[in-house]
């Protein structure tokens, strides 16, 4: 069949005229570039998002094909949208859910929504790689068992840096119970279609799986995917939440970029996945050479996405934000994210050789350089030596105690007489008090500090490691500052 986009450019080149929205009508075009005469709205023949019956609901139809999925819907809000879906239409209000601590921001805002009380995994974190490592599925068991009231289970795979849980074994955990799996694959959407890559959730029983098309694969910014499989998982208070969720003027242009990143898959996948493989296997050689700046991963090949480069500096003497900036600045090429001790570098089916050579030529040369600078690696090795407790606490998620949910401090703050009992103070003079703001780095988006939790000195210290490495802090009304609940 024709993709939309094949649609929109037939629709485009006839001679229909549009009294309706958008008001660019298809042919005012204030800059060139932006595809406005393939920007329509819901009429006569292109079908609607959200009672798809004609070419949006083949198109989903096809995706969930070549994905592997017994359903799939096309997502214009990006996974944050398919992740409160998912949460929400799994849940009643007030449930308690058990979440791996290192999702994104979005599933906290789902706890949020609904009023779930939250039951946190924690991973184990990898000190030599300075890595989060997966969530396993031992404690996913250990605590079902603890917490018998959890009605629903929600973990990241792969994270932003790349580490893979073990999804097959905690879905078996958690069906054993009767319970949904939710996976935020966003990072992912690429898994399943070569070997080298690892297996996607859906094919190892998740109920609801969410990617981000635009994150790995060849499509435009705010397009996604939700997955959904078997029984186990409310799929029609799911698609309910879809609708209310998502907008209700959904971009074909968006859309149009979906279908034609699915054909792309079903007719050149293989072909382009090898190649890819190939190439991408070949750069990770290249970089075994490096001496002071290393290429590291955790979990083993199999419970790793080897797209992700992730470059430590530990040895080097400089932070990953150094490492970014001189990447940029001299060589012109730009990070994905820069954290306290490596530089991710991300890849995808769209990469070219020469993009690879360019960024294996640079990390060599300032590998060589570093190398070469012996009085200046030695004082890095020495500052190094003295930062034992940074290198701790940089990406290791503080262990906090949740005292009150999200929707439980809203309450107790919007009565008159507790009005007092909320304060803003430095992040020194936090400790022991409830925390009443987020606080989290972006990228990768996953919260040092939740509404609810009680401050800690470990975390208070983490705010003010980052903050001096230059990190920029978000979630919070007041810079090195954060709002507590002081009768907690």
């Amino acid at each position: 069949m024709g993709t939309l986009y094949d649609s929109l450019r037939e629709y485009s080149a006839s001679d229909y005229y549009g009294f309706h929205m958008p008001g660019h009508k298809r042919v005012f075009k204030p800059a060139e570039g932006i595809p406005y005469e393939l920007d329509i709205t819901e009429i006569e023949g292109f079908d609607d998002l959200h009672h798809a019956k004609g070419i949006l609901k083949k198109a989903q139809e096809r995706a969930a094909g070549v994905f592997g999925a017994q359903e799939t819907h096309f997502l214009v809000n990006g996974s944050t949208a398919g992740i409160l879906s998912a949460l929400l239409g799994t849940t009643d209000r007030g449930d308690t859910v058990l979440a791996a601590r290192n999702c994104h921001k979005s599933v906290y805002h789902a706890l949020d929504m609904q009023g779930l009380t939250p039951v946190y995994l924690y991973p184990e974190f990898d000190t030599d790689a300075g890595l989060n490592a997966g969530i396993t599925a031992e404690d996913v068991e250990e605590a079902l068992k603890m917490h018998p009231q959890i009605r629903a289970v929600v973990i990241v795979s792969p994270t932003y840096d790349g580490v893979v849980s073990d999804v097959g074994a905690i879905a078996q955990a958690v069906h054993s119970r009767g319970l949904p799996l939710i996976v935020d694959e966003a990072h992912g959407a690429h898994f399943g279609f070569h070997p080298y890559f690892p297996e996607a959730s859906s094919a190892l029983g998740a109920d609801i799986v969410i990617q981000s098309l635009h994150k790995t694969l060849p499509s435009l910014t705010q397009t996604a995917l939700l997955h959904m499989n078997g029984q186990t998982a409310d799929r029609s208070r799911v698609r309910e939440y879809l609708r209310m969720l998502q907008t209700s003027s959904p971009s074909y242009v968006l859309m149009a970029s979906m279908d034609l990143c699915v054909e792309l898959l079903e007719a050149r996948g293989q072909e382009l996945f090898a190649a890819y493989a190939e190439r991408l296997e070949s750069l990770r050689r290249g970089l075994e050479s490096l001496r002071v700046l290393k290429v590291v991963q955790t979990g083993g090949d199999r419970r790793y996405d080897r797209s992700k480069l992730v470059v430590s500096v530990k040895d080097a003497g400089m932070s990953g934000r150094e490492l970014a900036g001189l990447l940029l600045e001299e060589y012109h090429l730009q990070m994905e994210m820069a954290a306290g001790t490596y530089a991710l570098a991300m890849t995808s089916v769209g990469d070219t050789q020469e993009g690879f050579d360019r960024l294996q030529g640079a990390l060599l040369e300032i590998d060589r350089r570093l190398c070469r600078e012996a009085g200046v690696r030695n004082a890095g090795s020495l500052r190094r030596k003295t930062a034992d407790r940074q290198d701790a606490l940089i990406g290791k998620l503080p262990r906090l105690e949740t005292v009150y949910t999200c929707a439980k401090l809203r309450r107790l703050r919007g009565r008159s007489n507790h009005r007092g009992a909320v304060k803003i103070l430095p992040w020194k003079e936090s400790i022991g008090f409830i925390a009443m703001e987020y606080a989290y780095l972006y990228p990768p988006g996953t919260p040092l500090i939740v509404p609810g939790e009680r401050m800690t000195e470990e975390a208070a210290e983490a705010l003010m490691m980052y903050q001096r490495l230059g990190f920029s802090i978000e979630g919070l009304h007041t810079q090195e500052s954060i709002e507590v609940w002081l009768d907690g």
